[in-house]
């Protein structure tokens, strides 16, 4: 979890900028900076960095001596980055997994190189030599991004949360979402003033992926139910990426014990040697307090309870708020409790990575009112077009909740691969079977 920043084709108030750029701290406390690209006088991208991976190399903007005329900033992970490293045989100088983004652009273009990548990430390849910006946000957008651009002006502005941009001086456009799984790409003309050269373009859509070509995975013809023992798994292991303790939230529900038990799993299969953490949250007689306690139990997980007032927890709606950037109920009252957990984490623990169960009820339709759906056409629809949303509610409260306290959150429910697959499944397989939801992946895991 990261925090970038960007402003392209006005130089601007350099303490305005400071100011603004600044606002995204809780992001990245480790380290920041702030700079102007040489080459590119009305240009300042900054970044505030959570070190996650790679705590020597990974400072950014990331450059490599091969292409020293190329620029990266970027939040996220690449989690193939070791396999495209030995597919196509690219120099890996830092060992960072973001330089892989460089060394596919210059050797395939931008928009090839986008659908390459199996991640979350929200980034921005800036070229010198050509003038050239290209922007793009993973498939569910799990990792945030905004941007203006004042086509009249010229101007270009990028920041991981709104309040980056809302009160920069220099702007006269409208701040927006930049859409997950689109890229749009941009140039820089003679008098400095940025260019769109292309609108936001699609490179994947949900559920669209080829999910036979995995590396790691070899799956069964008519096995379903070992295919998604065997992907999820995948996607859990591929996530343990860190140099930084992993954790995981766990309610006690179906979706963070799956996690859960996995992560734990895949631990003791990779040597990790510390305790895995586990916390829950809830008011005093919680039943989901008493579940994620049998769990653990079960488990052996190092496992925390934090227990909260009413009063504790309308104390935080107005910073939950600020830190969402939205007034959505739903979201709001959902976030209470993972935002004072994640305070919990923060100041009580040294876990900083902190994997969640976000996806897995849009994806295999687990709200209850998917019991009432009128066929399986339409229940998949809704299923849809819930994950295509996820970015503005689930996905956004976990990404705000955990990074306004320098962590880092992880949803292994939202991998690329494992969606593909279910989603390619028949339109019945998702549906409740008597009478209970998100059968299949109970079944699978029974």
């Amino acid at each position: 979890m990261c925090g970038i920043w960007a402003l392209f084709g006005d130089d601007g108030d350099i303490s305005d900028v400071h100011r603004q750029c600044m606002k995204l701290t809780h992001r990245g406390p480790d380290a920041w900076r702030l700079e102007r690209i040489a080459g590119l006088p009305k240009s300042c991208i900054g970044f505030h960095r959570l070190s996650i991976c790679s705590p020597q190399t990974g400072m950014q903007p990331l450059q490599v001596t091969q292409h020293p005329q190329v620029w990266l900033l970027y939040n996220g992970e690449i989690y193939n980055a070791p396999d495209l490293v030995k597919e196509y045989d690219l120099p890996w100088e830092r060992r960072v997994d973001g330089e892989v983004i460089i060394h596919l652009y210059k050797k395939f273009g931008f928009a090839k190189m986008v659908a390459m990548l199996d991640g979350v990430f929200a980034c921005t390849v800036i070229d010198v030599e050509n003038r050239f910006i290209g922007v793009v946000r993973d498939l569910f957008g799990v990792r945030p991004l905004f941007h203006v651009l004042d086509e009249e002006r010229g101007i270009l502005a990028l920041s991981s949360e709104a309040k980056g941009l809302c009160e920069l001086k220099s702007l006269g456009g409208k701040v927006d979402w930049f859409p997950p799984a689109h890229y749009r790409t941009f140039r820089v003309d003679d008098a400095e003033r940025v260019v769109a050269t292309c609108p936001c373009t699609p490179y994947n859509e949900i559920g669209g992926l080829d999910y036979t070509r995995i590396p790691r995975v070899q799956l069964k013809d008519g096995d379903i139910l070992g295919n998604i023992r065997a992907l999820l798994k995948d996607a859990v292991k591929k996530r343990l990426m860190a140099d930084r303790r992993i954790g995981c939230m766990l309610s006690g529900g179906l979706d963070s014990s799956l996690v859960t038990a996995l992560m734990v799993e895949c631990c003791k299969e990779s040597g990790v040697e510390y305790p895995i953490q586990t916390f829950s949250i809830g008011m005093e007689g919680s039943p989901d307090v008493v579940a994620a306690r049998k769990v653990a139990e079960h488990l052996g997980t190092e496992h925390h309870e934090v227990c909260f007032t009413a009063e504790e927890g309308f104390a935080v709606v107005r910073d939950v708020v600020r830190h969402l950037e939205s007034y959505d109920i739903t979201t709001v009252r959902a976030s209470v409790g993972m935002y004072l957990v994640s305070k919990y984490i923060s100041t009580k623990t040294d876990t900083t990575v902190i994997f969640s169960g976000e996806g897995s009820d849009e994806l295999c339709q687990g709200y209850i009112y998917f019991h009432k759906a009128p066929s399986p056409e339409e229940a998949d629809v809704e299923s849809r077009r819930l994950l295509q949303d996820l970015y503005m509610y689930d996905v956004l409260r976990s990404d705000r909740t955990t990074s306004a306290h320098s962590l880092e959150v992880r949803v292994p429910f939202l991998d690329r691969y494992f969606t593909s697959y279910i989603l390619s499944l028949d339109k019945t397989a998702r549906q409740p079977v008597e009478n209970i939801e998100k059968y299949m992946l109970r079944k699978a895991f029974a």
